[in-house]
């Protein structure tokens, strides 16, 4: 049993954290301008033994602006006896982890608009397709632990899960499953129900506004062959110019608006959550208001470039029952040309997007939509195992890695990704591989002997030859019109002029 001093003090600090949060004490999106009048008498004592313990965790805390408001270990870490992860340590009642329901006691803004984000979501990959490749076709259940006796995947475990976030699994005594915790993801499940987790980006125990605006903290998982913003922003011209100014950035300024307190460069966090400034009307123009910053990053972007076809993100956030459901994508394009708009005059602005929605547009009609369609069609030929087959490899890569490299590309202007890496790459795989694929399947299925398979072969064949014969692909026949070869004979001499010489 908790002594009563103890649970009284606990008390205090509950009523003191639910005063902070809801009678309008809880900071906003500026700087921390309140604390607690000195560091309570529980904190005290973890920090009296962690800093012997745990010196680097200690000496983060004692560098962040929880310790200059007397917010410590215990603030942060207590917990009510008869919770799921609570245990009992040194007389207190605490958990491992600090979910994003407690850091709303106080941060209750940020943790609303977090709870409504994507990035709270990222955990509901768990069973999808790339799990698929992890659990079963990259993975075994070799990593067996508590909470998973039958086993489970290491592949899965060390690589989704540490950006997605695992379901994390309590043990008796509040020790949390192997397999899952240690656990940062984005969309990690936690014991009190909260979906997410604030130290993937705000990293524990320093908690710096300085590292969490910068590009590198985003790369963690945004990086790689099917997401690679990482690579696409330090190509761009804005990543070039970071490079170039980091030090001129004032990325520890407790106010940080783009515009007042830095102009050379953006980084991830000025473009999908920072603040803007207000403008005032002018002869030219009228008044612009600013945007605060938000914590739901999906409210400044047009489109959802996971899918095989993009979707508008309001599609995606109903599917989700996100409140962001009624907020238009016009609505989310105007917010982040009010960004834009801080360093680019409009018609730059404007013509970008004109820009990105035809790559789009391109991807999705030449190549999306008829991939797609054709792969539905060549699936009763296929052994039914997902990626058993040749195809589901191919097509997956075309539109999980290639495509999603090219749209990527283009909404963060970085050409490489958007040419070589992306369209190049979709259009190769598409021409080189799953034509011939989808051609072998068709003559085996017609030779098969099974009407069935004679039958889905015919239908897969005629879709074959509209989409090869349309104006998109029609060149791959050699069908190319007049008009065309001459226009293309046009451009080559051209070429040949410029550079003959």
């Amino acid at each position: 049993m908790q002594p009563l001093h103890a649970r009284c003090r606990a008390l205090e600090v509950l009523i003191a954290v639910f005063l902070w949060a809801y009678l309008g004490l809880a900071p906003r999106a500026g700087a921390q301008t309140w604390g607690l009048p000195e560091m309570s008498p529980e904190t005290k004592a973890c920090a009296d033994c962690h800093k012997l313990e745990n010196t680097g965790l200690y000496q983060q805390w004692g560098n962040s602006k929880h310790y200059r408001a007397n917010v410590g270990c215990f603030e942060c870490h207590m917990a009510k006896e008869g919770e799921p992860d609570a245990f009992l340590h040194e007389g207190q009642w605490i958990a491992t982890i600090v979910s994003p329901k407690d850091c709303s006691r106080c941060h209750v803004r940020e943790g609303e608009e977090f709870a409504h984000s994507h990035h709270s979501k990222g955990a509901r990959i768990l069973g999808s397709l790339d799990n698929v490749l992890a659990e079963v076709v990259e993975g075994n259940r070799g990593m067996v632990t508590p909470a998973f006796p039958h086993g489970n995947s290491a592949a899965a475990i060390s690589g989704c899960w540490q950006c997605h976030g695992s379901e994390v699994k309590v043990l008796p005594g509040g020790k949390l499953d192997p397999a899952t915790w240690p656990n940062t993801g984005i969309g990690r499940i936690n014991p009190d129900g909260s979906e997410g987790s604030c130290s993937a980006c705000h990293s524990r125990h320093s908690f710096s506004a300085y590292q969490a605006r910068h590009p590198d903290n985003c790369g963690k998982c945004h990086m790689g062959p099917d997401h690679p913003q990482m690579e696409i922003y330090y190509e761009s011209k804005h990543g070039i110019a970071f490079r170039a100014f980091k030090e001129q950035l004032n990325m520890d300024s407790a106010k940080w608006i783009v515009g007042e307190d830095y102009h050379l460069a953006p980084t991830c966090a000025t473009c999908h959550m920072s603040a803007t400034p207000a403008r005032a009307a002018t002869a030219k123009r009228a008044a612009r208001p600013g945007l605060p910053v938000t914590h739901d990053v999906g409210m400044r972007i047009s489109w959802n470039n996971r899918p095989a076809i993009s979707q508008r993100p309001e599609e995606s956030d109903k599917k989700m029952g996100l409140p962001g459901a009624a907020v238009n994508w016009e609505t989310r394009r105007n917010n982040m040309k009010t960004v834009c708009v801080n360093c680019h005059e409009q018609q730059w602005v404007d013509n970008f997007y004109v820009q990105y929605d035809n790559l789009i547009a391109l991807y999705h009609d030449k190549f999306a939509r008829p991939g797609q369609e054709l792969y539905k069609l060549a699936k009763p030929l296929l052994k039914p195992a997902e990626f058993s087959n040749e195809l589901d490899w191919t097509w997956y890569e075309i539109w999980h890695h290639e495509g999603r490299r090219a749209r990527h590309g283009a909404s963060m202007m970085g050409p490489d990704y958007t040419h070589w890496h992306g369209t190049y790459e979709v259009a190769k795989h598409f021409y080189a591989k799953m034509v011939p694929e989808l051609e072998e399947l068709v003559a085996a299925g017609e030779a098969s002997g099974d009407a069935a398979k004679a039958t889905a072969a015919q239908a897969l064949r005629t879709k074959l030859e509209e989409v090869l014969t349309s104006e998109n692909h029609r060149w791959y026949l050699d069908l190319m019109t007049p008009e065309e070869r001459a226009e293309r004979k046009q451009r080559q001499d051209e070429f040949q002029r410029r550079y003959e010489k």
